[in-house]
Order: structure tokens, then sequence, then C-alpha cells
């Protein structure tokens, strides 16, 4: 039986990059992002702690990760919808991947949708934190695995 294979980062960041294109202001980009993370699966209350928090974010947000079967996992929430939704595009992007994959890419699709420019110093801030604190997991994991 053949293991899906599951599309590259750079596809999926292509897709994301679509998705936005077809928007035509950043009202109706924000109500995806939105969306989005209404569409995030709740996270399990046990990871709800200071260990998953990411830090250096205005609002709360937890990261869970795990390594199932040589490929990272990661399981998120937010307190803030936007947030949730920004979270749910990395998880988007990187959840299914392998940790070199992960540690080697610089999520191009968050400059290329226009992010960086659009959000308030503050989230631009916390989505930086996010991504550092998943690219942490992902070596962690990895060292992990390296040194059972």
């Amino acid at each position: 039986m053949k293991m899906e294979t599951r599309p590259s980062i750079r596809a999926i960041e292509e897709e994301i990059v679509e998705e936005f294109a077809l928007f035509d202001d950043w009202e109706s980009k924000y109500e995806y992002i939105i969306d989005m993370g209404r569409q995030l699966a709740s996270l399990d209350t046990s990871y709800k702690t200071d260990a998953h928090r990411i830090h250096g974010c205005q609002s709360t947000v937890w990261v869970a990760s795990e390594y199932l079967d040589g490929r990272m996992q990661f399981h998120a929430d937010a307190d803030a919808m936007i947030v949730k939704g920004l979270v749910s595009m990395l998880i988007r992007v990187l959840s299914g991947q392998t940790p070199d994959d992960i540690l080697n890419t610089e999520l191009e699709f968050i400059d290329r949708i226009g992010m960086t420019s659009h959000l308030a110093q503050t989230r631009s801030n916390g989505l930086r934190a996010m991504v550092r604190q998943m690219k942490l997991d992902t070596a962690a994991w990895k060292l992990k695995q390296q040194n059972p």
C-alpha cells in the first residue's frame, strides 16, 4: 500500500498565494484568515499550558507538536480569531512535512501575500514568534530522533 504523498511546502505556499490573489482588498483577506481560524481543529485543553504558549504574541497562542512517521504534526489554538487564522496557515504549510524541509524553509508566502506589511507590529512579531517556536520544536524532535 502506497503512502499518500504530501505536497511540498513550496506547493502549499503557492496555493495560499493564489487563494489570496482572489481578493481585491484587505478586509476580504482578513475575513478569509478568520474563516481559516474557524476551521482549525480545537486544541486539547491539556496543551493549553505555559509550556506550549507562544511567548512574544500579544494574543494567547498555544502550539503543540509531535513527530509521527518521519513527519511533524502541529496543533494550535489562539484566543483571537485573526491569530487563530494565522497559525492555521502555518499548520497547513508545515504539518506533515519532514523536519529537514521545515528547518530549511523561509516561508515566503507570508511576505508574498502582503501579510507582514498589513499586520500591526505586535501581530507581525507574534507571527514571527509562532514560526520560530514551530522550527524550535521541529529541531528538538529531530535531535530526539537522532539521539533516542
